[in-house]
């Protein structure tokens, strides 16, 4: 049920270890979140219609089941899918009326000069020397402290209060704060876990160090990799169907007995499976949650704890391309906490085959923020009725924040054509509606999260909400819960075909020491070390 990361994921491994598979996804198009769309109409002379997405492609160097996926599915071109990530070099930080200086990726080889490069980073942003050391002590103790402790008390503190940044200065509260938070999870500083926000940010700092912090794809996102995903997977015999949304999951007194989905032409559909997975975002799941699926697992009931956001994106296609910087771009201080890529600079596919033949630079941003009052018109994006307000308002944002060269290439004149998300629907009577909010990791909710192995026997979830090593709403974690989906499968069959790859978060070497003698002290009631 769903046919995004999640569903592709699990059809794909189960339908290698020999299972009848049959995916239902109830939009035309498979992929979720990831998927690229056409911007219909904008196609002229033969051309395709531009591609539209529901916000940029990120693939950290953290990534491990994503990336093994991509290595055994092949592109159209022949190449296998891991082939068409580029590794960005660079990464800018805009920001209204100061310099917006664009950093190289390179690695710090000692806390030393980890505090040296934060400084030569943020020092001509306006942080003190003082709260970089302090967020460096606090990145520092998290590393040390064992994963136990951090479920146990870094669950439960928020990354506003776990840094002090009600005290800090506000350049602090923008970039350490809220933008760690903001324009990487869409999440409030003020609500987000400091376990997962904490870990993360260890992550990808581990990331910034190999260089390998930023990978994208060399193309748009179905054309490169799902469309050939969903090609590789039907020739292993899965089924798919599209236009059939589930709009029930049936349930007697041990397990469930079959589905319902309303197909393309408004007909129902019944579906009955030995194994159901869901792999659908958790704003469908929980309405499909029966009592009578809570009686069988009374854990689902957590579902109703969980919270959504918005980050989606908009394109920007542009008559000459404005590259900005050999990777993203943080607008540091704009109301909705825009982030970008100017994405002709990565791909290998010729833009002149797309729209009228004139577009020659497409920038890519993320809003993470739909909740602030922007610049134009004083009000929040989820209150704004109108596509081409929220376009302006976004355009208007990037222009105060770039403050080089590259503000006189963003001029009105440079846009071709632009595309809205297609998930954000409007008018709608009480406000914009985003039919693909992303989960956010709020204090204290671990505890809700199902695992992909419910207690339903044949009922399984391969989405991005359950429980992963990834734990952030992202293609990774979707991945790794398909994995996790899979494996359970294989053990209520009783199967001995050779288990999913999953792959635990890697932290550096030199803190295992702590982490295990962090471990006992926990064991024993006793506090951290300082």
């Amino acid at each position: 049920m769903g046919g995004g990361i999640g569903g592709l994921t699990a059809a794909h491994e189960l339908a290698e270890r020999g299972f009848d598979v049959t995916v239902l996804e109830g939009r035309t198009a498979v992929g979720g979140k990831a998927r690229s769309y056409p911007v219909t109409g904008t196609g002229t002379g033969g051309r395709k219609d531009l591609p539209g997405e529901h916000g940029f492609r990120f693939f950290p160097g953290f990534y491990k089941h994503v990336p093994d996926t991509m290595k055994r599915v092949t592109s159209t071109d022949g190449k296998l899918v891991s082939e068409h990530l580029v590794t960005a070099t660079k990464f800018m930080m805009a920001r209204t009326g100061g310099l917006d200086p664009i950093y190289f990726l390179k690695l710090p080889k000692s806390p030393a000069e980890f505090l040296q490069e934060l400084r030569a980073l943020f020092i001509p942003l306006g942080i003190p020397l003082w709260e970089l050391a302090d967020f460096t002590g606090k990145m520092f103790h998290i590393l040390k402290m064992s994963h136990e402790r951090r479920l146990a008390e870094l669950e439960k503190i928020s990354w506003w209060d776990y840094l002090k940044a009600g005290s800090k200065s506000q350049a602090f509260q923008d970039l350490l704060a809220r933008g760690m938070t903001r324009t990487l999870v869409a999440l409030r500083a003020e609500e987000g876990s400091t376990r997962t926000v904490g870990t993360v940010l260890i992550q990808l700092l581990m990331d910034f160090g190999r260089g390998e912090l930023d990978r994208l794809l060399d193309g748009p996102t179905s054309d490169v990799w799902i469309d050939p995903w969903r090609t590789q997977i039907q020739g292993l015999g899965a089924k798919f169907v599209t236009g059939a949304r589930v709009t029930k999951i049936h349930a007697d007194a041990t397990q469930i007995t079959k589905v319902t989905a309303t197909l393309a032409d408004g007909t129902t559909q019944d579906y009955t499976a030995d194994y159901f997975v869901s792999a659908v975002p958790l704003e469908v799941f929980r309405p499909l949650v029966t009592h009578e699926i809570k009686k069988l697992d009374p854990s689902l009931d957590g579902l109703r704890h969980l919270k959504t956001s918005w980050m989606n994106g908009i394109q920007f296609y542009l008559k000459r391309d404005v590259p900005l910087a050999s990777g993203h771009v943080l607008f540091v201080d704009t109301p909705w906490a825009l982030t970008a890529v100017s994405q002709a600079q990565f791909w290998t596919t010729k833009l002149a085959e797309y729209g009228d033949g004139e577009v020659r630079g497409i920038l890519s941003v993320d809003v993470s923020n739909w909740d602030a009052p922007g610049v134009l018109y004083g009000l929040p994006a989820n209150q704004i009725q109108d596509r081409e307000k929220i376009k302006n308002e976004v355009w208007e944002q990037m222009k105060r924040a770039l403050n080089d060269d590259a503000v006189r290439e963003l001029g009105d004149d440079n846009i071709a054509a632009w595309s809205l998300d297609d998930a954000i629907v409007m008018p709608n009577p009480t406000g914009v509606a985003n039919l693909e909010p992303l989960l956010v990791n709020t204090v204290d909710t671990w505890r809700h999260r199902p695992e992909a192995a419910t207690a339903v026997p044949n009922l399984f979830i391969a989405a991005d909400f359950v429980r992963t090593h990834t734990d952030l709403a992202t293609m990774e974690a979707a991945n790794e819960a398909g994995r996790r989906a899979t494996n359970a499968i294989l053990e209520r069959a009783g199967s001995s075909a050779t288990k999913c790859g999953v792959w635990p978060l890697e932290e550096p070497a030199i803190f295992d020491p702590f982490q295990a003698a962090d471990k006992i002290l926990f064991e024993l009631g006793l506090p951290a070390l300082p």
